[in-house]
């Protein structure tokens, strides 16, 4: 019988949503709460563990307490081991970190975790590649190669390796931001070392790559096209990134880098927004969402811009969301799909087949959304 080691981290990705960036520190985290935050990696993890179910008497599930793995392997109808204890409600990274400990000590086959950068370091500083693991995307900044493309495809890669099918392992990076730095704007990825996961990238992600200078021209070209064709009676929500920056410069208009803004009449009508107020300044209001593709990675939803929830997603309309990316960013994706990991499968699924991708001044390529 195969041992699966489950770790969920309750609060990654609560910041995302009400514009925070992230989750890491008791601080952000209870001004997160104070903003209406829910917790999202128990319902991810959920997701993660659905793949599962139907072997469930074929393996055992070894959990911590409460939100860290019990409630959700229960929800899946899994008859866990708990083990170790934590302060409901109040879990710490420490709490991640020994309940990965814990786990070797076991001697599980595969931990299974759910959360962000910073739960990945938590594990990585805890077992090092002593044991292999993987990571369900519930956090805010995903850079880590740690992680599954989403929920479900962690549950798939999951069960494809306790079946004896992925016979090789790879190093996978283990990288953070700095949040302070992040919420000011500026970006500053360290590697902090390398993780053990399975051999399946079919269902894992790459690890997040920057911008190369020589884009510029293109960026440029690509904002041009997008402040010409601008409505003056729709609101324009602009997502984060460099490439999206470019248009705001172009508007002559503040940038939040890291955060979304919104546009209306080409003039700034609010700055570094959340769910909340997306939805309040959409309502009966024709919109559009601008978001650019994650390189290396190619994500539009999902990382990083959760403040574009499902539901300002389903308000807005596919027809009304334009991708912006440079042709070298979409060849560096080497034909894979465009991908989204909103946290609805409903939606994901809604956002899949093929959109226009602005490349530059009055061009543009058709691209591939996989679910």
């Amino acid at each position: 019988m195969k041992k699966i080691g489950i770790i969920v981290n309750p609060v990654a990705g609560m910041g995302g949503r009400v514009g925070l960036k992230g989750s890491d520190g008791p601080e952000i985290l209870a001004k997160a709460r104070a903003l209406g935050a829910k917790p999202e990696a128990p319902c991810r993890a959920i997701e993660a563990l659905k793949p599962l179910t139907k072997f469930k008497d074929e393996i055992e599930v070894v959990t911590y307490p409460g939100d860290m793995g019990e409630n959700e392997a229960h929800s899946c109808g899994f008859m866990p081991t708990v083990i170790g204890k934590v302060n409901s409600g109040y879990t710490t990274p420490e709490d991640s970190r020994h309940a990965a400990l814990d786990m070797e000590k076991l001697g599980v086959d595969l931990i299974l975790f759910a959360g962000g950068d910073g739960t990945a370091r938590d594990i990585y500083n805890a077992v090092g590649q002593r044991i292999p693991v993987l990571g369900i995307p519930a956090g805010v900044k995903i850079h880590s190669g740690v992680y599954a493309l989403s929920p479900r495809h962690a549950g798939e890669a999951a069960r494809v390796y306790l079946e004896n099918k992925v016979l090789n392992m790879r190093d996978a990076e283990v990288m953070d931001i700095d949040e302070d730095a992040f919420r000011s704007g500026v970006v500053t990825a360290k590697l902090y070392g390398y993780l053990k996961i399975p051999e399946e990238r079919r269902f894992v992600q790459s690890v997040k790559s920057g911008s190369i200078r020589t884009e510029k021209e293109a960026v440029l070209g690509i904002a041009s096209e997008i402040v010409v064709e601008m409505d003056e009676e729709t609101i324009y929500i602009i997502g984060p990134g460099t490439t999206t920056r470019v248009i705001m410069e172009k508007l002559d208009l503040k940038n939040t880098l890291l955060g979304v803004d919104v546009v209306l009449n080409k003039k700034l009508l609010a700055s570094d927004v959340n769910e909340q107020e997306l939805m309040k300044l959409t309502y009966r209001r024709k919109a559009r969402i601008v978001v650019t593709v994650i390189g290396g990675q190619g994500y539009i939803f999902g990382r990083g811009n959760q403040q574009v929830s499902p539901s300002i997603i389903k308000r807005v309309g596919k027809e009304n969301i334009i991708v912006v990316a440079t042709k070298d960013k979409l060849l560096s994706l080497e034909r894979r799909p465009l991908l989204v990991d909103t946290g609805n499968e409903e939606i994901n699924q809604y956002l899949t087949g093929y959109i226009r991708v602005t490349t530059g001044y009055r061009e543009f390529h058709m691209y591939k959304v996989g679910g």
